[in-house]
């Protein structure tokens, strides 16, 4: 009789494993001072925001809505790498994307930090699978993107 080593077993609960905060992309240099998300509200400012049918642009609308601001962009873009390509191909001023996307454009682009990220963070949860095949495996992967090093 073979069993699954979860019978029995209820489900994890998944648990937070990591997070993304936006910041305003801008090109390199920062050459229209922009220092806050009220900032990009400027008409002469050509700003780019995700689609908001996705995270990034989910999480713009969250930051926006905190602070009370309108903003009305050139484009919104399909995706997070889509939105920063702008700002890389100097087709834009600014676009709010994460954090991890402007460390990984070097110094294509810089990074203006804001507070109302705050209010928009996405968080990537973490489970183990009840149906899991290779529990001991599964765990350890959880293990290691939990510690330090992941």
């Amino acid at each position: 009789m073979s069993s699954s080593p979860t019978r029995g077993t209820p489900p994890a609960r998944p648990r937070p494993s990591s997070a993304n905060q936006l910041e305003i992309a801008t090109l390199p240099g920062n050459p229209d001072k922009i220092a806050s998300l009220k900032d990009l509200t400027d008409s002469d400012l050509k700003v780019v925001l995700c689609d908001q049918t996705v995270p990034c642009g989910a999480a713009a609308q969250k930051a926006l809505d905190a602070s009370k601001l309108k903003l009305t962009p050139v484009s919104y873009e399909e995706d997070v790498k889509s939105a920063l390509n702008k700002v890389v191909l100097k087709e834009a001023d600014a676009a709010l994307v994460y954090k991890t996307d402007v460390k990984a454009a070097g110094d294509k682009v810089e990074g203006v930090e804001f507070p109302e990220s705050a209010d928009a963070i996405n968080g990537y949860p973490i489970t183990l699978l009840k149906e899991s095949k290779n529990t001991e495996a599964a765990k350890a992967f959880i293990a290691l993107v939990q510690s330090a090093e992941g």
